[in-house]
């Protein structure tokens, strides 16, 4: 075997030996797609009192480098399992088409509590679904988060077609934007840090290139 050869199938294993340990590149941004035993991940049922389906509806295509949810086994959320504070988090994602099929539902979590009951998702759909809603604290209590107004225009692409969400978290704001385009802010100046997540409800649904980065 040539040297070169040799050389490649060792960084090849070491890039797999790295992938999913929050790697940060130069610009600054982490991967944390999960490996495939999705270490730093934890699943997490929705409500967090109820029990988790035994059998995991998760996994991860390696070749793909892509993370699958089958949405088969219970409604629950995949959760990175390091706090964060100030961040910008990227993810891509696109869910299976089905003909006939309504209602797609999904999710991305920041700046959650580790069991969920303090939670903030940017709503994942098939429609114009690009805003902001959850639970958080208001007076040091669980408040329910109003919905944010929904966009004017819809940037959402269908089922079938890749969506890229950007989440920023900065001070007690809370933004997103669909596609490149600004969509919704919301303010929760109670919950300074927490946990990301994506969120298995229902529908088969991927995501991939997921990435955050640290803001001063």
């Amino acid at each position: 075997m040539r040297l070169s050869s040799i050389l490649s199938a060792l960084l090849f294993l070491f890039s797999i030996c790295l992938w999913g340990q929050g790697v940060r590149d130069s610009s600054g941004w982490v991967d944390i797609l999960p490996n495939a035993s999705f270490a730093n991940w934890t699943r997490v049922a929705i409500p967090p009192d109820k029990a988790l389906d035994p059998v995991s509806q998760w996994s991860v295509d390696v070749p793909r480098r892509i993370v699958i949810c089958e949405g088969n086994h219970g409604h629950e959320w995949l959760r990175y399992n390091h706090e964060l504070g100030d961040f910008i988090l990227h993810v891509e994602w696109c869910f299976a088409k089905r003909e006939g099929l309504k209602g797609y539902n999904s999710g991305v979590f920041v700046r959650n509590d580790a069991d969920g009951r303090v939670w903030h998702q940017a709503q994942v759909g098939a429609g114009n679904d690009g805003y902001l809603f959850g639970q958080t604290l208001i007076g040091g209590k669980l408040s329910a988060m109003k919905f944010s107004p929904k966009p004017a225009v819809n940037h959402i692409k269908p089922p079938g077609e890749w969506n890229t969400y950007e989440v920023r978290c900065q001070g007690p704001n809370i933004t997103l934007s669909v596609n490149g385009e600004p969509s919704a802010e919301f303010a929760a100046p109670e919950v300074p840090k927490g946990y990301l997540g994506l969120e298995a409800e229902g529908f088969r649904i991927e995501f991939r290139n997921i990435r955050y980065k640290l803001l001063p």
